[in-house]
């Protein structure tokens, strides 16, 4: 009797281990961790390449670290106050607002333009398409290079002028022309991306709208701010913010074309940043500059992203 009751025991117990699983292992709690295990590499990815490298950056900023003394020691908000009182800033900020807005309205609107004439069902359009594109897929250095020369004062483009009678400028010399040109050239390298984005969402407009609003008597200006511009909003959206950012981030461009002048009229934060931490040695200081283009950046993302229900259809 007493093994009998020992094995009913044992058998009880062992029921109640597997039902205790069975309620553990829910189908909601099996599909959650599915779920984590599939965005956990992505979610280690973005620890590891964003949140850390952003914390370091931040105590790199409290830190006053000389490289070539080896010597690494905390100044607290030190490279904070020397940011307020650095008498350079006022020209990089209002260089970096000129450029990135710009190369916004500028890009942007060439973008918009390009899609609407290539959404056209014309011979052709397949090949404009290619050409406006191709310069997303060249090197970004070697286009720039390539621009170099052609702005320059004996270039492929005063030459062009030249044979017109007109006496092209310095380009990349004037303090009227550096800024324009670089902008004018990430324009042309990167307007193509935005052209397909912009083309993609308009072939998603549905064509019943313009028909509808045709028979309305609306012209083509109505159509297109009372249509077109609601329906692809979602993607203004989008490409408003993608370059916004990257206007913040130019580098190559600069650091090939200009080297920041004439004087300081195209040093952009970036610029300033990579001048002070690598030429200058003072990557405490470049670390407080990071944090500040962080924040810049952050903050106009938060702007955009905010602002997208007073203007982006179906948002509310």
């Amino acid at each position: 009797m007493g093994d009998v009751a020992a094995t009913d025991l044992r058998e009880r117990v062992a029921v109640r281990a597997a039902t205790r699983r069975r309620t553990f292992w829910t189908i909601p709690r099996r599909d959650a961790l599915v779920g984590y295990l599939m965005i956990s590499p992505q979610l280690v990815g973005s620890v590891l390449f964003v949140l850390l490298p952003l914390g370091l950056v931040f105590f790199y900023s409290l830190q006053e670290w000389n490289v070539l003394a080896g010597t690494f020691e905390f100044v607290g908000g030190e490279n904070y106050a020397k940011l307020l009182a650095d008498p350079n800033m006022g020209q990089v900020l209002t260089s970096t607002a000129l450029f990135s807005v710009g190369l916004v309205v500028l890009n942007l609107t060439l973008a918009l333009i390009l899609a609407i004439l290539l959404d056209q069902r014309l011979r052709g359009t397949t090949f404009f398409r290619t050409l406006f594109f191709s310069p997303v897929l060249v090197s970004l250095v070697a286009w720039t290079i390539v621009w170099q020369f052609l702005l320059q004062q004996d270039g492929g483009i005063n030459g062009v002028l030249g044979v017109a009678g007109v006496e092209g400028p310095n380009w990349l010399r004037g303090d009227a022309t550096a800024l324009l040109s670089v902008i004018v050239v990430q324009v042309v390298k990167n307007v193509g991306l935005n052209m397909v984005l912009f083309l993609a969402a308009l072939q998603g407009v549905p064509r019943q709208l313009y028909e509808a609003a045709q028979l309305d008597g609306a012209g083509a200006w109505t159509r297109f701010q009372r249509i077109t511009v609601p329906q692809i909003s979602p993607t203004i959206l989008l490409t408003s913010i993608i370059t916004v950012v990257g206007s913040l981030q130019v580098f190559a461009q600069i650091a090939v074309l200009t080297q920041g002048g004439p004087g300081m009229s195209t040093t952009v934060l970036v610029y300033y940043l990579y001048q002070q931490a690598f030429q200058f040695r003072h990557l405490g200081y470049g670390a407080t500059l990071s944090v500040l283009l962080f924040l810049i950046v952050a903050a106009l993302t938060l702007v955009q992203w905010r602002l997208r229900r007073k203007w982006v259809f179906h948002e509310s």
